[in-house]
């Protein structure tokens, strides 16, 4: 185990029937960075965030975040994880404010009112925040469930597509939060698909093809560019 690292996966594969969704990845992820992993549809980024949130087993190899294993320590994983995937997990009849003091009960938080309405105004969501989500636009959902990962000040965040469907404005507010997360000292790993947006404030990136990283460089590896024409545009234009 290595005391530096975020995340620490070693030989992961998972396969569904007779297909190979990851194919031994190996990947060590520095506390306090920002982590990009780009790959087109299918190339197998999903599941291995999936693995790192301990929602998937793999099949064979191991996944750690913050020295706990994902198999052997599943809530010690999930209380240093925030998750971020296309579903928000937030209850549509409550609003944002009934639902963070909802999911802070869950985390066994004691949140002050003032405490839930400060991270409302963090992502922008202040003049709704006593409207029912069933209303939202799907960028505003995202917003709220943005709120929620923050909301017991996770270690790590695992952002899945997160820039999906988020306006301007919504894209500030999600890389300014993102920014002083690693400010702080947490470590973001996120994927998208947007590659201008995935380079901004990556660290480190890696591009996975076929369920393997065919790819890995700093952020400002121009390297990076060529790779993702390759391996992402070349084959799945989005």
């Amino acid at each position: 185990m290595n005391d530096t690292l975020a995340v620490e996966a070693r030989g992961i594969s998972k396969t569904y029937g007779h297909f190979p969704a990851l194919r031994s990845i190996d990947l060590e992820v520095p506390r306090g960075v920002s982590v990009t992993l780009f790959g087109r549809n299918g190339a197998g980024k999903t599941t291995f965030l999936k693995i790192a949130a301990t929602l998937a087993k793999p099949s064979h190899g191991t996944l750690s975040i913050h020295g706990f294993d994902t198999e052997k320590k599943p809530e010690q994983v999930r209380r240093s994880i925030g998750l971020l995937t296309h579903s928000t997990y937030v209850y549509r009849d409550l609003t944002p404010r009934e639902n963070l003091a909802f999911f802070s009960k869950l985390y066994g938080l004691d949140l002050t009112g003032d405490t839930i309405d400060g991270l409302i105004q963090r992502v922008g969501l202040h003049r709704r925040r006593n409207d029912a989500v069933r209303s939202f636009s799907r960028g505003l959902l995202q917003r709220v469930g943005l709120a929620r990962v923050m909301l017991h000040n996770p270690r790590v965040l695992l952002l899945d597509e997160p820039y999906t469907g988020l306006d301007a404005n919504a894209v500030e507010i999600l890389n300014r939060m993102l920014d002083e997360a690693v400010e702080e000292g947490r470590t973001v790993v996120l994927t998208t698909h947007d590659l201008e947006l995935g380079l901004r404030g990556a660290n480190h990136v890696h591009i996975i093809d076929r369920g393997k990283i065919v790819h890995s460089g700093e952020g400002t590896d121009p390297g990076i560019r060529e790779a993702y024409r390759q391996y992402v545009r070349g084959k799945d234009p989005q």
